[in-house]
């Protein structure tokens, strides 16, 4: 089963981030027999680093051996819809703090997957996560 590839694990490689690239690369690089993949939000989330080009993006993707594109389902809908409601009644009550609604979707969709590959684990509870 493969494991979902965070945003800011690809832009660490892709902008050779001196603190990150290296780790996020080698973490890629241990979990690449098992499949990577992205979600639609990060695919989309990418584009400003490769300046809208879908081409050039795809084929980043590709040579790190992420698996593109990955359909969001109905069930990815609903883990989404559930994962927000929550947040936002946590937030409500004081007892969570402001997050996109993008990390909640990335979230919702590697679920059904093995898990997240990240460096934010934090950020990430409803699923198991990789940090690299």
């Amino acid at each position: 089963m493969a494991w979902v590839v965070d945003t800011c694990v690809l832009l660490d490689i892709h902008c050779a981030d001196p603190h990150f690239a290296q780790s996020s690369a080698d973490c890629l690089t241990a979990h690449l027999s098992d499949g990577l993949v992205i979600s639609p939000i990060t695919y989309v989330e990418l584009a400003p680093a490769f300046a809208g080009n879908m081409k050039l993006q795809e084929q980043f993707l590709m040579e790190v051996g992420v698996d593109w594109p990955s359909p969001w389902l109905l069930q990815d809908t609903i883990k989404a819809h559930g994962l927000w409601f929550f947040h936002i009644e946590k937030k409500r009550s004081g007892s969570e703090t402001k997050r996109p609604i993008a990390d909640m979707l990335i979230s919702a969709f590697a679920q059904r997957f093995k898990g997240l590959i990240t460096r934010n684990p934090k950020d990430f509870k409803a699923v198991q996560v990789v940090v690299s």
